[in-house]
C-alpha cells in the first residue's frame, strides 16, 4: 500500500470524525434551547425528552473519542493532525459536559412544575441562556474556520455570562432571605443558573481549544472569571 493511499485514509478518516463533533455540536444546541424553552413555558413533556435524549449525546462522544484512538493506534500522524486529533476528543468532552447541563436544567424544569416562579428570574435565565447558546455557536463556527481571533472574543465574552449569574445569584438570594416560601424555589432556579454558567465555561473551553489547534498553544493567561461564588454552591453534570 502506498504512503498517498494510506494518507488519503487517514485524512478521510479524520475527515470523519470531525463531521462527527458538528453533528454533536448540533445535538447539543438543539438540547441547550429546548432545555430553555421547557424552562420558559413550563413545558414538562418537553423537559423529559430532553432529559432521555442526553444518552444520544453520550452515545456520540463515545463514537467520536473511539473512532479518534483508532485512527492514532492505525498510524503516527504530522504535529498538525495530531492537534487535530486530540482536539476533536477535547471538543467532545465539552460538548458531552454541556448536554448532561441541559439535562441537568430539564430535571429542574420538572422538579419546578406548577410552583411560581420567583419575579424576573425567568427573564434572566433566558438571556443568561440566549447568551451560552451563542458562545456554543460561536465556537463551534471558530473551529470549523480555523479563526484564532474569534476565539480569543469568545473567551473574553465568558465575564459577561459570568456577571449575568453573579446578578441573578444576588437576587434569588435576596428573595429567599425576605420569605423563607422562596428558599425551594430559589435553590433550584440558583442551580439551572449555575448550569447555565458552566456552559458558558465549557464554551471558552472549545475556544480555547480552537486556539491551540491554529496557533499550537493555549491562552497564555488565565481564563478572565468573575463568577464569585463557585466555592459556596455548584452542582456537576449528573
Amino acid at each position: 500500500m502506498s504512503d498517498k493511499h494510506i494518507v488519503s485514509s487517514f485524512d478521510r478518516d479524520l475527515e470523519g470524525i470531525q463531521a462527527s463533533v458538528i453533528r454533536m455540536g448540533g445535538e447539543v444546541e438543539a438540547a441547550l434551547s429546548q432545555a430553555a424553552k421547557a424552562l420558559q413555558t413550563a413545558d414538562i413533556d418537553l423537559a423529559e425528552k430532553i432529559r432521555r435524549g442526553d444518552a444520544v449525546i453520550d452515545e456520540m462522544e463515545v463514537t467520536i473519542k473511539t473512532d479518534a484512538a483508532l485512527l492514532l493506534a492505525r498510524r503516527s500522524p504530522t504535529a498538525s493532525d495530531l492537534r487535530t486529533v486530540l482536539t476533536v476528543m477535547e471538543i467532545a468532552s465539552h460538548l458531552e459536559r454541556c448536554g448532561d447541563y441541559a439535562k441537568n436544567i430539564s430535571k429542574r424544569t420538572i422538579a419546578i412544575s406548577g410552583q411560581s416562579p420567583i419575579d424576573g428570574a425567568l427573564v434572566s435565565l433566558r438571556r443568561m441562556s440566549s447568551f451560552v447558546e451563542r458562545m456554543i455557536s460561536d465556537a463551534l463556527d471558530c473551529y470549523i474556520q480555523r479563526d484564532a481571533e474569534k476565539a480569543r472574543e469568545i473567551i473574553v465574552r465568558d465575564t459577561e455570562v459570568d456577571e449575568i449569574y453573579n446578578t441573578l445569584f444576588r437576587s434569588l438570594l435576596t428573595h429567599m432571605m425576605e420569605d423563607h416560601r422562596n428558599i425551594a424555589m430559589g435553590m433550584h432556579l440558583h442551580f439551572i443558573a449555575k448550569n447555565i454558567e458552566r456552559i458558558g465555561d465549557h464554551a471558552t473551553g472549545i475556544a480555547e481549544q480552537c486556539l491551540y489547534l491554529v496557533t499550537g498553544e493555549f491562552p497564555d493567561e488565565d481564563r478572565p472569571k468573575k463568577d464569585k461564588t463557585s466555592t459556596v454552591f455548584d452542582e456537576g453534570p449528573v
